[in-house]
């Protein structure tokens, strides 16, 4: 990247620095006694209590020191009507490619509802034996009435299976017959009422304990273009503990591999065209990725900033939703006399040909990385840290780690990281402190990946829209860009920001270097940020990025 494409900045504003300085690598955290202690080596699912804060909260926040876990919360195997693979197959790709966590997520469907669930969930116990060091939870790809599909899963416990089913057969949109959502149809208002039903009952479940947790994450919001900006902001309004966020990246991102699934191949399988059942407030673009993220995150000022401008947390991830890996040589085996995935909720166990089959998929974990920071080991351990937004993703392994945090000047606090909120006063003096950890092994496609810049995005906070179908925010842009070519190891990033009249969020974005332009509202608004690659020739070895979650500034006066 040029220094006309991306101006460098004085060296002052970086300085190396040990990951201790606000917290410690993932790996080391794993492999030593200490935040994890006892409960990581005796694989126990129990979550360590985090150590409560004496004294009073400060102005400026002080939050806990973390360790980043990775992994997937979007993964299919034969227990899914189009999907091929056993758990312990995905779970092991999850295990050699470095993930902590991983959801199955299989289709709800009527072969699956009847009896897909319960006999899946002994493969999950069984796939939990193999994999001790794994944390793996059983979870539901939902048809939302009128709308997409979103992730629903919870930790292990005496009722992780009914809960899925209970919820399956009340509320999925395929299995009602829910799937109209045009704008005026006779059914739309009834469906997305239902979806809100839906997830106001999830909550439910948690807030009397019949489960110890529960979440939800819409997933590929931009594919069909069906999930409008009131819906989501509905969802979220409706139980903003239980549905959390959607993804920033879809899974399928070896869709456009140049030469393999056809000249029109775009990354993420987006290759739709408005339909009667979109919400006609999209723009045609909008049905592309951008980098390979989805438009709804990629683009600057877009819908995800138009959700975080009104100061609710609504996170974002990116997963494998691994159906058909790339390259792979298994195919689907044959059915038995008389069977069928309706009469018996699973697909035939896959067989080897020897031959690369069709796919558009990764691994879990080979590509697409989600990473969560927490505070203890465990199932509930990872859901509090997604619940609480400490999370950052990335494609291609870009990044070793990353560690955020926000501080006032005047305080000598750890302040706030991602998801976090930290309380100023007007004109306030604070410095945004990016610690980055170089990529120091070659990625899965033998790739030593190169961080090229980081990009600082700033928005105000103005409260709930008035139109709940806004998909602008147009006071966020990129206010700060790092060239950070050729630097290696650990280093952080010090961006000085002052609190002004109003509340504000920032969050953080990153590239390889490789593709970029104008963002979709301007150059103006973000003068190098991720395009749409030529159908069929989108690599995306050779287009990686970093996103994380934003963390707000609450400004309370003088």
């Amino acid at each position: 990247m040029s220094e006309q494409q991306l101006p460098a900045w004085a060296d002052p504003d970086v300085s190396p620095a040990g990951l201790d300085a606000q917290g410690v690598s993932r790996r080391q955290l794993l492999h030593r006694a200490g935040l994890f202690g006892a409960a990581f080596a005796a694989g126990s699912l129990a979550t360590p209590a985090a150590a409560s804060s004496s004294g009073p909260r400060r102005l400026g926040g002080s939050d806990p020191r973390l360790a980043y876990l990775v992994g997937d919360h979007h993964i299919h195997t034969v227990y899914s009507h189009d999907a091929k693979y056993t758990f312990s197959q995905l779970a092991a790709a999850g295990e050699k490619f470095g993930l902590d966590w991983m959801v199955f997520t299989e289709h709800s469907n009527f072969g699956h509802a009847q009896f897909g669930a319960p006999l899946e969930h002994a493969e999950i116990l069984k796939a939990r034996a193999e994999n001790p060091r794994q944390l793996i939870f059983q979870g539901l790809e939902w048809y939302i009435p009128g709308a997409e599909h979103c992730t629903v899963f919870s930790p292990p416990g005496r009722h992780e299976v009914d809960l899925l089913t209970r919820f399956e057969s009340a509320y999925d949109g395929k299995l009602l017959g829910y799937t109209e959502g045009s704008a005026g149809a006779a059914d739309t208002a009834r469906n997305e009422a239902h979806a809100v039903k839906a997830i106001k009952w999830l909550a439910e479940q948690r807030r009397t304990g019949y489960v110890d947790d529960v979440l939800v994450l819409a997933n590929h919001p931009m594919r069909l273009g069906i999930d409008s900006p009131h819906e989501m902001r509905g969802w979220r309004d409706a139980a903003p503990e239980i549905m959390i966020g959607m993804e920033g990246a879809p899974g399928a991102q070896g869709a456009a591999i140049p030469g393999w699934r056809g000249a029109t191949s775009i990354r993420g399988e987006y290759e739709n065209k408005p339909t009667a059942q979109s919400w006609q407030g999209y723009p045609a673009d909008g049905y592309l990725t951008y980098g390979g993220f989805d438009w709804a995150t990629a683009t600057v000022g877009g819908l995800w900033d138009s959700m975080l401008a009104e100061g609710s947390l609504f996170s974002i991830t990116t997963n494998s939703d691994a159906h058909r890996i790339v390259f792979d040589t298994w195919k689907n085996g044959d059915w038995p006399a008389g069977q069928n995935f309706d009469n018996t909720g699973k697909l035939p166990d896959p067989v080897n040909t020897d031959t690369p089959q069709p796919g558009s998929d990764f691994w879990p974990g080979q590509f697409s990385r989600t990473h969560v920071g927490v505070t203890g080991y465990g199932y509930r351990a990872v859901m509090a840290g997604m619940r609480a937004g400490r999370v950052w993703l990335d494609h291609g392994h870009l990044l070793d780690g990353l560690d955020v945090r926000l501080t006032r000047d005047c305080d000598f606090g750890r302040g706030v990281t991602l998801g976090g909120r930290l309380r100023v006063r007007r004109g306030e003096k604070l410095t945004l402190n990016i610690t980055v950890t170089t990529a120091s092994r070659l990625n899965p496609q033998g790739i030593l990946p190169e961080l090229a810049h980081v990009d600082v995005i700033r928005g105000a906070v103005r409260g709930p829209v008035a139109d709940r179908d806004t998909w602008q925010a147009p006071d966020t842009k990129v206010v700060k860009s790092k060239d950070v070519t050729g630097r290696t190891g650990t280093y952080t990033l010090r961006v000085p920001l002052t609190a002004g009249d109003e509340s504000f969020y920032v969050r953080l974005r990153g590239s390889d270097g490789n593709r970029h332009g104008a963002g979709y509202l301007g150059a103006a608004v973000d003068p190098h940020g991720p395009i749409p690659h030529a159908p069929g020739d989108g690599d995306p070895w050779a287009d990686t990025w970093f996103y994380s979650n934003p963390v707000f500034v609450d400004v309370v006066g003088h």
